[in-house]
């Protein structure tokens, strides 16, 4: 602890900067918020356009075994920013799955971000989107590593206006009956923030992504001779939906494929910033989301393709999203069909960078070998955490589940210790339950979750404050 307190202290008031002919490669991680493993053309979907994502899938590498670190928004995001499973940060919950407006807690100053890592190194840093790792002042991205902050607090459906929103199951009713309100961005109290100050209330959502997109180029033109790392973090699919004008009713997949197809139209304006200014070749671009589709929203919700369940589940269709990886003349293109993680990040950017300073994330691995060399990864293994409660084990291409989930529009009812086994190559849907006869493997991955569990420490909840 006293040495990520130095390291804070040091990445403060010490960060030096490189001469252009020492600059590092930029880093651009794009994450979308509920976006599902089946809404993208390049994942199969046949609705949804989205001709700048594919070309990055494409041209560089579209990762077929990719996953968040958890299900729901705020601990995926930690585990992204930090590597570590959100359980050792203390960004879980049990009572509350997310953060909300009224929430007490946040991320740790103790916890090294890849941000932090990388502003240690010179790196211009910036949070354009959605942050959810905590809106109190201490909690804010200037505290953890970024130079700029740009966007939303918490989720875009929080601090709901209307009173009778306060029940949660009056809202969703509404939404999916077509309430006007609801897709009224006035309904939401949502706060624009611009670093540590609030610049509008409530934000208009219809112009959000392009606003983030905007941002995002400004921030690439004020720094491009220099090392920079940007975390573009969208607000969008996640409901309410909104699209500006230009995007309204030209997707074959409704509102949210306009949705999708907006994000796609900004991508693509990133990649033309960054070919004018000649820098292709020295960024890398991280394409995911941080769970899956929020299926209870049905139209609204995306799709998790043909993967089981969504969004706050530990099946496929939870953890499972895009993966994609592009850097120009660098990265070996190809589909990789081995598995990756969010929780990957932290390591994989550490070796692009050469840092010796920075303690490796135990939970994550260097991604460097398959994206350089196209070598086999080296995560063979994936952990699957609702909250506190271990759930699953992947390992290979076999999944054991050592808790069921009952899963019924409102409710996901935990059935402990209900083993089912699955060789999710053969069956992503996990509908064919293969534990009979394979009681030597179900042993063996016991074993090693009780490895898993004897290594672990958990920290206390963020989320459960209040």
């Amino acid at each position: 602890m006293l040495f990520r307190t130095f390291i804070k202290i040091f990445i403060l008031f010490f960060s030096f900067s490189y001469s252009q002919e020492n600059v590092k490669p930029n880093i651009i991680i794009i994450n979308c918020d509920d976006l599902g493993y089946g809404d993208l053309s390049s994942y199969g979907n046949k609705k949804n356009k989205t001709p700048n994502i594919d070309f990055l899938a494409n041209k560089g590498q579209k990762w077929n075994h990719f996953y968040a670190a958890a299900s729901v928004c705020t601990p995926s995001r930690a585990g992204l920013l930090t590597g570590k499973l959100p359980v050792r940060t203390g960004m879980y919950g049990d009572k509350r799955r997310v953060l909300h407006q009224f929430s007490e807690g946040g991320i740790s100053k103790n916890e090294i971000t890849i941000a932090e890592l990388l502003k240690y190194y010179g790196y211009k840093t910036a949070l354009i989107g959605k942050w959810h790792l905590g809106h109190k002042e201490q909690f804010l991205p200037k505290k953890h590593g970024f130079d700029l902050f740009y966007g939303i607090p918490y989720s875009n459906d929080m601090d709901r206006k209307p009173k009778k929103w306060n029940n949660w199951k009056e809202y969703v009713n509404d939404y999916k009956n077509g309430d006007i309100q609801v897709l009224d961005y006035k309904s939401y109290n949502i706060p624009l923030m611009l670093n540590d100050k609030i610049i509008e209330r409530p934000v208009n959502q219809n112009l959000i992504t392009s606003r983030f997109t905007k941002k995002t180029i400004e921030f690439i033109d004020s720094n491009f001779n220099k090392s920079f790392f940007i975390y573009l973090s969208h607000s969008m699919p996640h409901i309410p939906l909104f699209r500006s004008k230009l995007f309204k009713n030209i997707s074959d997949g409704g509102i949210y494929g306009d949705v999708i197809e907006e994000i796609d139209w900004g991508i693509g304006e990133i990649y033309k910033q960054l070919k004018k200014r000649n820098l292709l070749e020295n960024t890398l671009i991280i394409f995911t989301s941080d769970n899956g589709p929020w299926l209870l929203f049905e139209k609204h919700g995306g799709s998790p393709g043909n993967l089981k369940e969504g969004k706050g589940t530990t099946f496929e269709g939870g953890f499972r999203v895009p993966g994609i990886f592009y850097w120009e003349n660098k990265i070996i293109s190809g589909e990789i069909n081995q598995i990756g993680s969010s929780l990957d990040l932290f390591n994989t950017v550490k070796s692009i960078i050469g840092d010796k300073e920075f303690v490796v994330s135990d939970d994550g691995f260097d991604l460097t070998p398959t994206l350089l060399k196209k070598e086999r990864s080296s995560r063979d293994i994936i952990y699957y955490y609702l909250g506190s409660e271990l759930m699953a084990i992947r390992k290979g291409e076999f999944k054991l589940l050592i808790n069921d989930m009952y899963v019924d529009g409102f409710n996901k009812n935990i059935i402990k210790n209900k083993f089912s086994l699955f060789n999710i190559i053969n069956d992503p849907s996990e509908s064919k339950n293969i534990i009979f006869g394979n009681e030597k493997l179900v042993e063996e991955l016991l074993d090693e979750l009780k490895i898993h569990k004897q290594k672990i420490v958990i920290k206390k909840s963020q989320l459960d404050l209040n």
